[in-house]
């Protein structure tokens, strides 16, 4: 009960010092309230753009390895000469892989033409991404749709003239109409649209399927040579969701440097890319960029911790005779202590929240203003209040020490 009265005098003193001081409190709170806007600030955006980018990453699959010529990475000392000569993957690969491995769902070649200009009678889309792909792409990709079906396994097999559309290429083609069944023009070649895909919206790695078209790979060999690396083929592979990652990463290196013949000790002429060489490199990223948010916050708060140290000096030189009538009646060293730096505590809280909320306010702006949604999590509310409540026992410690050890005499008489 005497903490809890403590407490509650502690921050009646506080509120008091800020009514009757509201400038100079005001000033000395200000630091305290800039350092953990700026912190939670940093780390809200830093927690929204890893969401995006993870969303991003999980599009591409947990379970899913890329068969391409370049490891993914590019950044630093990435050295770019030890690839230039590797051979693209090619449909000698995807065969062999398809009789050898035994722990996958799906394996799929596919390559990609970019900048090609989508025809419907007198409208058309430019700038769209002409994809080909073998028969297991909806097994190493997921797929949804608005409207209409994959390929049969007859028109992948034949290299039927189909298509299927993404969603902002159909809506600037046919403007809201029904695409299954209509004929589209593409590289001089008319193709019968089967389906459409469901609307993603732009995500931050560009991977949305909106502005895609999807051919059969048989089809394609007709309109270019889909083993030339001007395309980027690849060859995907997707695990069996209860065979563990490790597993079939293992098996798929070791088909590889059999179908390519490579003898052991020899580097791979090939890359395995996944998901986790995405999200290692965004971990560091982020990693940075919330040490920068903590330098550039740290000193603010480091400012507002002398501001709040200042101001409970001033507090204890006002209420000196106040101590000294306190410990006159029997009040503890460690009861003087506790009042001032509870009621330091209590200012930086103060500060806190305000900082707290001024995120709050930002984030409103940016998701009903700006229509970009900012998270703010609740661990980084309690990191905001715990490095308030730390920031103001550190600041409040000295001055309740020497409040603590004041003569009561000496005190009176001031």
């Amino acid at each position: 009960m005497i903490i809890i009265r403590l407490i509650g005098e502690s921050f009646r003193f506080a509120a008091d010092a800020l009514r009757q001081n509201k400038l100079r409190t005001m000033l000395s709170l200000l630091g305290i309230t800039i350092g953990i806007f700026t912190i939670i600030a940093v780390f809200s955006g830093v927690d929204t753009l890893r969401n995006k980018l993870q969303e991003s990453v999980d599009k591409l699959g947990s379970s899913t390895l890329f068969v391409q010529k370049w490891p993914w990475g590019g950044f630093g000392d990435y050295p770019w000469w030890k690839y230039q000569n590797r051979p693209d993957p090619s449909l000698r690969d995807y065969q062999a892989l398809k009789e050898r491995l035994d722990h996958v769902d799906g394996i799929s070649y596919e390559v990609a033409a970019s900048g090609r200009t989508v025809k419907y009678r007198s409208n058309s889309v430019e700038g769209a991404t002409l994809h080909a792909a073998t028969q297991d792409y909806d097994k190493t990709w997921t797929l949804d749709y608005e409207e209409g079906r994959y390929f049969t396994d007859n028109e992948g097999r034949s290299g039927a003239p189909v298509v299927i559309l993404g969603a902002e290429i159909a809506n600037g083609l046919f403007n809201g109409e029904p695409a299954v069944g209509k004929k589209i023009k593409v590289m001089g070649r008319r193709l019968t649209v089967v389906g459409v895909f469901k609307k993603e919206g732009e995500d931050t790695f560009g991977m949305s399927q909106d502005n895609n078209l999807l051919i059969p790979l048989n089809y394609a060999k007709g309109l270019f040579d889909v083993q030339n690396g001007n395309y980027g083929p690849q060859i995907t592979v997707r695990g069996k969701e209860n065979i563990a990652l490790e597993e079939v990463e293992s098996e798929l290196q070791g088909a590889m440097r059999s179908i390519h013949r490579i003898r052991p000790g020899v580097e791979d002429d090939f890359a395995m890319n996944k998901t986790t060489i995405i999200t290692n490199q965004l971990d560091v990223m982020f990693k940075m960029v919330k040490i920068a948010g903590w330098v550039i916050g740290g000193f603010s708060i480091l400012v507002g911790g002398f501001g709040i140290a200042n101001i409970m000096f001033v507090s204890v030189k006002e209420r000196t005779n106040i101590i000294g009538i306190q410990k006159s009646l029997g009040a503890k060293n460690y009861f003087i202590l506790l009042q001032f730096m509870f009621e330091a505590v209590a200012l930086c809280v103060m500060g806190g929240i305000l900082g707290l909320l001024l995120v709050y306010g930002l984030t409103l702006i940016f998701t009903y203003v700006m229509e970009v949604k900012i998270v703010l999590y609740l661990s980084n509310i309690i990191l905001g209040v715990g490095i308030s409540v730390i920031i103001g026992t550190i600041s409040g410690f000295w001055p309740a020490y020497s409040a603590s050890r004041l003569d009561p005499v000496e005190a009176i008489r001031s």
